[in-house]
């Protein structure tokens, strides 16, 4: 009898276990919404038209795409305990996904967030320091090869490239921009600086030396506090400063390298689409701009005796 009943719990079982399993699937997959919707939280610290530009830009990939999430706006303010409270409550929903724009925004969030995938943009920071496995995003910063190659194509002629640097915050930035130069045939010329005090030195050095002033992204030397200082210096010696932005350029600079803002709300996007796919974010490294918009200063090329190339004021996106 034993071995009967074997035989058929063999046989016979294992076909109704299948039976079963086959079942269940299929109910699970009757019952399961392919149009669940994620829910993505999106942290921000101010809005204006960079935010809108990229939220814009952000939404429609989503939403041309057909990706089924649903964002949570979130603002934070500059008090630190609010910071605290409204992440504190941004966990309590427990979202798929964290976006955060802006620099406050994701130091608001990395520092009380480790297990969440976080998403960042609109953020000029250090693009080689470790991050945490967490945090992914795309940084504002143009790769250094890109801004000294663009350099090099709109003033061909230029050889001797200044720039005045902090080196707590850009001695990595300056190594390596070093390489860069040298493989172009250009001359990078460094000064560096700890104090704001420091600044008339280093222009007086770069003005016996350099041909151009490249303008870097350091929280010391390139503020609203000394952009007058240095422009009036690039007029006085008619030496171009290239700018951070085209709110350089308005004020005088010779030429920028701008985002495009949509376009970097795309790029976070196809992160966030990949991450709700199972991806997982240590497996993403950090991206920079793949778009380039060029301003220019079209005045202060006349006031400098250049001239731009025909194709170059073109395909401009700003003249000023």
């Amino acid at each position: 009898m034993s071995n009967l009943s074997g035989k058929i719990l063999g046989e016979g079982g294992l076909a109704l276990v299948a039976l079963l399993v086959l079942l269940v699937t299929v109910s699970s997959a009757a019952t399961k919404d392919p149009l669940q919707q994620e829910h993505v939280a999106v942290v921000v610290n101010q809005q204006d038209v960079p935010y809108n530009e990229f939220l814009a830009g952000y939404r429609n990939t989503l939403k041309h795409r057909g990706s089924p999430v649903t964002l949570d706006m979130i603002n934070l303010t500059k008090d630190e305990e609010a910071q605290f409270r409204t992440i504190r409550e941004l966990q309590s929903r427990q979202p798929r996904l964290i976006l955060a724009l802006g620099s406050v925004a994701l130091q608001a969030v990395s520092r009380e967030i480790k297990d969440t995938p976080i998403i960042f943009g609109l953020v000029l920071g250090d693009m080689n320091r470790p991050l945490p496995d967490n945090i992914t995003g795309v940084f504002l910063n143009f790769p250094l090869e890109t801004q000294l190659t663009w350099l090099s194509k709109i003033l061909p002629e230029r050889k001797n490239i200044g720039v005045i640097y902090n080196p707590e915050q850009n001695r990595r930035t300056i190594a390596a921009a070093r390489k860069i130069t040298q493989q172009l045939g250009l001359r990078l010329i460094a000064h560096a600086i700890n104090s704001p005090k420091e600044l008339p030195v280093a222009l007086e050095a770069l003005a016996s030396s350099a041909d151009v002033f490249w303008g870097i992204n350091d929280r010391l030397v390139l503020t609203p506090q000394t952009a007058k200082t240095l422009l009036l210096f690039s007029f006085r010696n008619r030496i171009p400063f290239i700018g951070l932005s085209e709110t350089w350029v308005k004020a005088g600079a010779l030429f920028a390298l701008d985002r495009d803002y949509p376009d970097l709300g795309r790029q976070c996007a196809e992160l966030t689409e990949k991450i709700l796919s199972g991806s997982r974010v240590e497996d993403l490294p950090t991206e920079t701009p793949q778009k380039v918009k060029i301003t220019l200063n079209r005045h202060t090329a006349e006031q400098m005796k250049l001239e731009f190339p025909e194709q170059l004021l073109q395909d401009a996106e700003k003249i000023y």
